[in-house]
């Protein structure tokens, strides 16, 4: 639910090989639950293991074609908007190159309603609204966030279409916005809407540009964090650390949203306030030999950019989705499909 970024645990034990081992990656994301607590216990890697109790709890799941209107929120380039219209794109396109965008959210379609339906393969973009002014300020709550949204939807000009049954809403912040918890515990959330708040019960995720803020914790592995000396950044695939950074949190979260909109659905753990979902599972694993502390085999270029997975026009970063079929994490890139 929440991607959390590195923490200093495990760190000792793995800093002396960081020159050999190119698939290190500084945070175990430790929940009850996840693949990282149950690494010794799997029969193979990408954070499997017969101990994951990842559960349906009745609730929905998005099966009709999902919409994603986004908000963005402070100042944004065009070519940083283009890079994540097009990933977003991606999800639904047939066309693009093997590994493919569309390919790793066929796992996200695995999973089923009560009925049997699955989640929607159609992911389309639906209507922006962007707020170059910062009007809830330069440091949001949580709370906060969802008057963001209030104010996108009940807009005098233009406002967002209130969608709640397919709908996602995806707020944006650039890369001078503080939100809470930002860089120390998270880099992006999502919920759903408060009616006494917003009006409305609506899925919604944030995702922030760590570029100015945090990148080492939010864009790694285009960042190196500044508490590992030697430890030299991948280059990233679309030429913007900060945006490359995001678009794997995007994914996280829109996997998530699709799977367990109102926190009632798919997740693992006895919690639901702090649900183990169907991306934490598999956090920081972006390739064959994902977990732990590794993140698997990744590709390169022949400019040198690092990525997994190719789009529509663009290459990107995304990490792997938890597969309930096969208990294990899964994604388009992997060396024994």
């Amino acid at each position: 639910m929440n991607p959390t970024p590195p923490l200093l645990l495990l760190l000792l034990t793995v800093i002396s090989l960081l020159s050999a081992v190119s698939g290190w990656r500084p945070w175990p994301h430790l929940k009850p639950n996840s693949s990282d607590l149950l690494y010794d216990g799997s029969k193979k890697y990408e954070g499997s293991s017969e101990f994951v109790r990842l559960r349906y709890h009745m609730g929905p799941v998005l099966t009709a074609n999902i919409t994603v209107h986004t908000i963005w929120y402070g100042r944004w380039q065009k070519s940083q908007k283009k890079i994540i219209r097009e990933f977003i794109t991606s999800i639904s396109a047939v066309n693009a190159p093997h590994p493919s965008v569309s390919g790793w959210w066929k796992t996200v379609q695995l999973y089923t309603d009560q009925t049997g339906a699955n989640i929607s393969r159609t992911v389309l973009l639906g209507e922006e609204k962007n707020d170059r002014f910062y009007s809830h300020g330069k440091s949001l709550t949580r709370l906060s966030i969802q008057s963001v949204i209030k104010s996108a939807v009940t807009a005098k000009t233009k406002p967002l279409p209130v969608n709640p049954k397919s709908g996602l809403y995806l707020l944006l912040t650039a890369d001078d916005v503080y939100v809470q918890d930002f860089c120390g515990q998270v880099c992006g959330f999502h919920y759903f809407t408060f009616p006494s708040i917003v009006g409305y019960t609506l899925p919604y995720a944030w995702v922030g540009n760590s570029a100015k803020l945090c990148p080492g914790v939010c864009a790694y592995p285009f960042a190196a964090p500044n508490f590992i000396p030697g430890l030299k950044p991948k280059r990233s695939p679309n030429g913007d650390v900060g945006v490359d950074g995001m678009i794997s949190v995007i994914g996280h979260e829109i996997a998530e949203l699709a799977s367990n909109p109102l926190v009632n659905a798919w997740y693992a753990g006895q919690d639901p306030t702090a649900p183990v979902e169907i991306a934490d599972l598999c956090e920081g694993i972006y390739g064959t030999g994902g977990g732990g502390s590794y993140t698997g085999q990744m590709l390169e270029g022949l400019d040198g950019a690092t990525y997994n997975m190719n789009g529509i026009r663009r290459r990107y970063l995304v990490q792997w989705i938890w597969n309930h079929v096969v208990n294990y994490c899964t994604g388009p890139n992997a060396l024994d499909q």
